[in-house]
């Protein structure tokens, strides 16, 4: 079928995620007329990753939009704590770096977009496109040349760019369409995530529950609490099959401070079930097409570092593939140097992520395994470690 119209933009960045986002700021701030479609048709959904890490923040201050962001209603988490029956132990402590940000802001993450699609918007180069389903690459001689996509009227477009990114998270299109397949690790745990109500008087901080073989992550918000029930991989039937009643009791006893309205979640509807899986292409990029973010590599929630990667990523970007944009020859060699810049720094943080999985999660996990924290939690003279990698990773990106 002939598309009905074609137009033409310099970049496409297919996926207005963090990545997408980020890395439209960023071009249409130095003057690259860059096009970004998103399939959904506003940004609101439940349960997405919402952490803004010391890194994040850093990059935000560095082009003026850390202090507007932070008007935005926004809680901050400087340290993670998990309590146990033998007693409680710090995983990270933020305070310990050296930055204007020893935090993670929280902030739900359709909030985040909408800054940063707005900021965006002030630039005359920068276009969006909601509702936008790309469903096919436009290839000639082996080489992206845009993508065909559905726009919200279900009207088939074809949009020419001299790059196209692809930033379409875990479940990328563009990925399968380009036959690229990520290396996958499965990590032994699955999150289940859902809201209590927040009353009058609640002091409960950020933290983590360890018992009987259950984990619990508690992260307070304005009005409610996000909760993060932690089980073995493939456990989740099993877990409905022996009814809410059960799930009420593991709660109450993880965390009895919400014993009193574990009642508030009354059905599996309200529940959202999240697979966590751990994957990374090997290559990130084909002729004229460059993946980023989730797209390029999934990461599990372990520490939260998700959309601070996939910042990262967009900036890293930005640095590398301005001047090729500018010039009108996006080669193999400017691709492949965004991905040599960021998969060390990617494949560690995952190497770190499997490490508590392994040692603290799976443990947890084990209802007759005695649980004690790995010494890099244990000795305070390696807690800056964890905080380094979680806060930043192996090094710093700066946008130029």
């Amino acid at each position: 079928m002939i598309p009905e119209t074609t137009e033409q933009t310099t970049c496409c960045v297919v996926g207005a995620g963090p990545a997408g986002a980020s890395l439209s700021l960023l071009l249409a701030r130095k003057g690259i007329q860059v096009t970004l479609l998103e399939g959904n048709k506003d940004f609101e959904r439940e349960f997405r990753g919402d952490t803004l890490h010391p890194s994040a923040m850093e990059i935000l201050d560095e082009i003026g939009l850390a202090d507007p962001l932070l008007q935005l209603p926004h809680t901050k988490l400087q340290q993670l704590t998990l309590r146990t029956k033998s007693g409680s132990f710090t995983m990270v402590d933020l305070s310990l770096l050296e930055t204007r940000f020893p935090y993670i802001a929280l902030m739900p993450q359709a909030r985040f977009l909408e800054f940063i699609i707005g900021e965006a918007q002030k630039h005359p180069d920068f276009r969006l496109l909601m509702g936008a389903h790309a469903f096919e690459i436009v290839a000639e001689n082996g080489i992206c040349r845009g993508v065909r996509y559905w726009d919200s009227n279900q009207k088939e477009l074809e949009l020419r760019a001299l790059l196209t990114v692809a930033a379409d998270g875990r479940f990328s299109r563009l990925r399968k369409l380009a036959g690229l397949e990520p290396v996958k690790s499965s990590p032994p745990m699955d999150v289940l995530w859902f809201r209590l109500p927040k009353r009058p008087g609640d002091t409960m901080g950020f933290g983590g529950r360890i018992g009987q073989g259950h984990m619990l992550a508690i992260l307070p918000r304005e009005d409610h609490y996000q909760l993060g029930y932690v089980i073995l991989k493939g456990s989740y039937h099993q877990l409905r099959v022996e009814g809410m009643e059960k799930f009420h009791q593991s709660l109450s006893s993880l965390a009895p401070e919400f014993a009193d309205r574990v009642s508030a979640v009354q059905n599996w509807g309200q529940i959202s079930a999240l697979s966590v899986e751990s994957s990374c292409l090997k290559q990130w990029y084909k002729p004229g097409l460059l993946f980023i973010g989730d797209a390029a590599h999934v990461m599990s929630p372990v520490g939260g570092v998700g959309i601070n990667y996939a910042i990262q990523d967009a900036v890293v970007a930005a640095n590398v593939l301005t001047v090729p944009l500018r010039r009108g020859v996006v080669s193999e060699s400017d691709l492949a140097n965004v991905q040599k810049q960021r998969y060390l720094a990617t494949r560690v943080i995952q190497a770190f992520q499997t490490f508590i999985q392994n040692r603290v999660i799976k443990t947890a996990l084990n209802p007759d395994a005695s649980f004690r924290p790995p010494a890099l939690f244990r000795l305070p003279f390696l807690r800056i470690f964890p905080a380094r990698l979680i806060g930043f990773g192996i090094r710093k990106v700066h946008p130029e």
